[in-house]
C-alpha cells in the first residue's frame, strides 16, 4: 500500500484477499456422513451428561433446603415447646393453693423454723 493507491487498487486487493480465502475453504476436504454422525452422537452425548449433572445439582439443592426447612421448623417447635413450658411454670407460681397444700407448706416452714433455734 502506498499514498499513491486509488480506490480501484485497494478494492482490486481486497476481492483478491476474499477470492484466496474463498478457494482455501472450498479446498478443505467435506466431512463424511459417518463423521458427522460420530460428532452429533458424541454431541448428543455430553449433552446428555451435562442435563444430568444439571439435574443431580438441582436435586441436591433441593434436598438442602428442605433439609435446612425441616431444621428451621424443629427449632420452631422446640422454642414452642419451651415457651409453653415457661408459660406453664409461670402459671404454677401464681396459681392458688389448696387449702391442704397452704397448711403443709405453712406447718415445714414452721418446722423449719424451730429446728434453726
Amino acid at each position: 500500500m502506498t499514498y499513491n493507491d486509488t480506490f480501484r487498487d485497494r478494492a482490486d486487493r481486497s476481492a483478491d484477499a476474499k477470492k484466496k480465502l474463498l478457494d482455501k475453504l472450498k479446498a478443505t476436504p467435506k466431512l463424511s456422513e459417518a463423521e458427522l454422525a460420530e460428532r452429533r452422537e458424541a454431541r448428543l452425548k455430553k449433552e446428555a451428561e451435562e442435563d444430568e449433572a444439571r439435574a443431580a445439582k438441582k436435586a441436591a439443592i433441593e434436598k438442602a433446603k428442605a433439609d435446612k426447612l425441616a431444621e428451621e421448623a424443629a427449632a420452631r417447635e422446640a422454642e414452642a415447646e419451651a415457651a409453653r413450658a415457661a408459660k406453664e411454670k409461670l402459671a404454677k407460681s401464681f396459681a392458688i393453693p389448696s387449702a391442704a397444700e397452704a397448711k403443709a407448706a405453712r406447718d415445714a416452714r414452721y418446722a423449719a423454723r424451730k429446728s434453726r433455734k
